[in-house]
């Protein structure tokens, strides 16, 4: 892997920015907003920004730049992206359970729902996340779908999920401003008493998690490499990946091998574009 020491330094960065970031969340909830509960009351509105931060942005953000890391480059592709899935389906099932507890809490307290752009957007980037998983699931880890098919979505694929997740970190810092601005009267938000500050540097640490991880997400000297033992296409008449056809007495066979060894290699060029394409799925 090219500059190695500058992605570990990354990576290294990105955790500890993203646990420092859950931390955080509890400590805003169980010192400043009453702990946690599922009564209906503020404490299970509380379940929100915690399983947001833990799941939805922290989950997320790990199993985007999964296919990065290059201790994992000598397992199979299968493998990784049932992780790659697996850590989706993990942030998808966490995001849901914290909309149920603002739409409970809401409905509990006689509170509107749906009224806030936080809300309009956050609900979007859940619906939209939800897709891209699904469509992830059918067009990259079932093998139902052709490599072709798959190596064309892709940049669509790529594109959404880190829209996606840049979005949901957007949402997030409006969410937990707009949880101030209700919340804190004596004294008010702009007075920035101690919570406001704690929870202001809440949203800083998302910021930089998100860059950090969508940096490492779009370099591309740190993808994954394909695998060595990819499939390859052949042309009719060709010859194996990795073995050149059988040494003749002549020169015209001796040149005909030559033009079916350029037609094998272009081939097999062509195969590897589409595998490395269809292997890289991140959501």
């Amino acid at each position: 892997m090219e500059d190695y020491g500058r992605f570990l330094v990354l990576l290294v960065s990105a955790l500890l920015v993203g646990l420092v970031s859950v931390i955080f969340s509890l400590v805003w909830v169980f010192h400043y907003r009453e702990g946690l509960s599922w009564d209906g009351g503020p404490r299970e509105f509380n379940w929100h920004p915690v399983l947001i931060i833990t799941g939805f942005i922290f989950i997320t953000g790990i199993a985007i730049i999964v296919y990065r890391l290059p201790w994992t480059w000598k397992c199979s592709k299968l493998l990784m992206k049932l992780i790659h899935a697996g850590l989706h389906t993990i942030a998808m099932i966490l995001a849901i359970v914290s909309v149920a507890a603002v739409f409970e809490y809401h409905n509990a307290s006689n509170i509107p729902n749906m009224y806030s752009l936080h809300s309009w957007i956050g609900l979007t980037a859940v619906i939209f996340y939800s897709l891209q998983l699904f469509l992830g699931f059918a067009v990259f880890l079932l093998p139902f779908a052709p490599v072709p098919l798959r190596a064309a979505l892709m940049p669509i694929h790529v594109y959404s999920g880190l829209t996606t997740f840049a979005t949901v970190i957007a949402t997030a810092l409006m969410g937990i401003t707009e949880k101030l601005i209700f919340s804190l009267k004596n004294p008010a938000y702009s007075a920035s008493p101690p919570e406001a500050t704690f929870v202001n540097s809440l949203g800083l640490l998302l910021v930089i998690f998100g860059a950090l991880i969508l940096w490492m997400a779009t370099r591309p000297y740190w993808k994954r490499a394909p695998e060595k033992d990819a499939k390859v296409l052949r042309p009719i008449g060709g010859t194996p990946k990795g073995k050149e056809a059988e040494s003749t007495v002549t020169n015209d066979s001796n040149a005909h091998k030559s033009d079916l060894r350029i037609s094998s290699e272009a081939a097999r060029k062509q195969n590897l574009k589409l595998d490395e394409a269809g292997q890289r799925s991140t959501m």
